[in-house]
């Protein structure tokens, strides 16, 4: 949709001026909506009073945008009536993105099999969020190029890498063919290069409403290539490294990662009965420095449980699932599968091993053409449990660009509290269902009534460029100290958020940091709840949210805030 409906107006709102007998009476307002039609020569009833108290007035559907004329311009004369306005029709913003091949990704819409995408869209793009996708690199796609930010290439032999130097900032993909079998060890097949990670990436963050190709699930996140995947696999030591530099650590003789990952991908795996430590420990680092990783089950049709970095702790572990809404044929299962996503069936199960025969019910993402080596850009279908990963990795970055505060574990308990059972079956558990976009979404960005006693200041405080301002709440009837889990709610109405540094400020002055600035914290808004520790302070008081601007160019208001003690 390019352009909103013109949608004829069937209704008024008219706000009596406060001491008029139709301000507070109903049966007045009825008596004047009858008198202004016997005026005007329509037939206008009172419908009901508004919250705010304005009266709805009904001209019933046959008005015309004169008649609307005529009776507005007869409120608008009468000396008791303050204001008159049409009732108005909004839509919703997540109209279907103009991308050419959007009708393809029944992933991200069908009713069946689909994740709920769209309706998410009204709330969080994803913006301000960066997704490391650790795979096989990249090949330029212009479905990507604005999306893509420097990775690094972590393949440390130079043999594999097929760049001739091994590890570098180039995150180029290579290719990962293999020219004849066994080559990979026994029973490996050749075969020609899959360009996997940028297939793993477009459904992450493709460029989206830009008339061509396909729509990202967080197509205003930034993706981040991390090359560990070559001829022949990668090793689980450049795997753990580029794990640690993805989400901000420190990797000897690696430069420092220059925009970290809030999100990684990982649609990998190999066969072992136990998480090496190797893993474990890269990944603990992630999560504690504040990225959720996200890693696919599977295709051997086998519990998870054999295999890693799905039976890690502290991941997502993701099956994968049909159009139909079943576990598709290849998934693996089991009690360690977290949630499942659409990961489709290129072909059904008895069809041929390596043919496509149901190319429909694939997941269509990014690709290249060549053989072996890069060509030219193309769109593929594709399926796996690598294919379900990044579904669950682009949710991530919705909610964490909606609620920049959550911590990787409320991500993966939001998103598995709020997954649908899946309509068709899962033998061998395919955790809490199939994930749903918008209600995962909603449920994170609805502000839900903090338990306790709240004292609330909903006045607006503008906050202009480079400048102070704060809100103040006086506490009154407590006794004691504050609790040491005082919770502050902030609702900050601000384009690019990252300018903001807010301060909570303690009767007797004392401040506590809430927020810091981030020159790459894109986002906008900061509505969250912060957690602080004020039992060294007198509960009873003035208590100031403060709220600088550091930097131009992006302006708001303090919409509400509070403390529930």
């Amino acid at each position: 949709m390019t352009a909103l409906p013109s949608a004829p107006v069937e209704k008024v709102i008219v706000t009596y001026k406060s001491k008029t007998a139709e301000a507070g009476s109903n049966a007045a307002a009825k008596s004047d909506a009858a008198a202004k039609g016997a005026e005007t020569g329509e037939s206008l009833s009172f419908e009901r009073r508004l919250a705010g108290g304005a009266a709805l007035v009904d001209l019933g559907d046959s008005a015309t945008k004169q008649d609307v004329t005529e009776v507005m311009d007869a409120f608008r004369a009468d000396s008791s009536v303050a204001s008159v306005e049409p009732d108005i029709r909004a839509y919703a913003m997540a109209v279907t993105p103009n991308d050419t091949d959007y009708t393809k990704q029944w992933d991200l819409f069908e009713a069946t099999g689909g994740m709920n995408v769209p309706p998410a869209w009204d709330k969080t793009t994803g913006s301000g969020v960066t997704v490391a996708v650790i795979d096989t690199g990249y090949a330029a796609h212009s479905d990507l190029a604005t999306n893509v930010v420097a990775g690094y290439d972590f393949i440390s032999t130079s043999a594999d890498a097929r760049d001739g130097n091994g590890r570098d900032a180039d995150a180029k993909d290579e290719g990962d063919w293999n020219a004849t079998d066994n080559e990979c060890g026994l029973g490996s097949k050749a075969s020609n290069s899959s360009w996997h990670g940028t297939h793993v990436a477009g459904t992450i963050g493709a460029v989206t409403n830009n008339t061509k190709g396909i729509a990202g699930i967080a197509y205003n996140a930034k993706i981040q290539p991390v090359r560990v995947l070559g001829k022949c696999g990668g090793s689980s030591a450049d795997i753990a490294d580029a794990i640690t530099w993805a989400s901000g650590g420190t990797v000897p003789g690696v430069a420092a990662n220059a925009t970290p990952a809030k999100v990684i991908n990982l649609s990998l795996g190999g066969a072992s009965s136990t998480c090496p430590s190797v893993y474990q420990n890269a990944i603990n680092g992630a999560v504690s420095r504040g990225t959720t990783v996200v890693v696919a089950a599977g295709n051997s049709n086998a519990n998870a449980s054999g295999f890693t970095p799905a039976n890690c702790s502290n991941v997502i572990t993701v099956a994968s699932t049909s159009r139909e809404g079943n576990r598709s044929y290849y998934s693996n299962f089991g009690s360690i599968v977290d949630v499942a996503a659409p990961g489709g069936e290129t072909r059904r199960a008895t069809d041929t091993p390596g043919t496509v025969t149901t190319p429909e019910n694939g997941i269509y993402s990014t690709l290249n053409s060549g053989a072996t080596t890069q060509s030219a850009e193309n769109y593929k279908p594709y399926q796996g449990t690598s294919m379900a990963a990044p579904h669950i990795a682009g949710l991530a970055a919705l909610l964490k660009s909606a609620k920049t505060g959550l911590t990787p574990a409320e991500i993966e308990s939001a998103i598995k509290s709020n997954a649908r059972p899946l309509p068709g079956t899962c033998t061998g558990g395919c955790g809490t269902g199939i994930a749903d976009s918008a209600k995962t979404v909603n449920a994170v960005t609805t502000t839900t009534p903090p338990a306790g006693n709240v004292f609330t200041n909903a006045t607006d405080v503008t906050i202009s460029d480079n400048t102070t301002v704060s809100s103040s709440i006086a506490v009154t009837g407590r006794t004691g100290n504050a609790p040491a889990a005082l919770k502050v709610g902030v609702d900050i109405k601000h384009t690019w958020r990252g300018d903001l540094v807010i301060d909570l400020i303690a009767p007797d002055g004392t401040v506590r940091n809430l927020k810091a600035s981030s020159g790459s914290d894109s986002a906008d808004n900061v509505v969250t709840t912060y957690t602080v520790d004020a039992s060294s302070e007198v509960a009873n008081g003035t208590w100031k949210l403060q709220v600088r601007d550091v930097a131009s160019g992006d302006t708001g208001y303090i919409d509400s805030w509070n403390l529930t003690f």
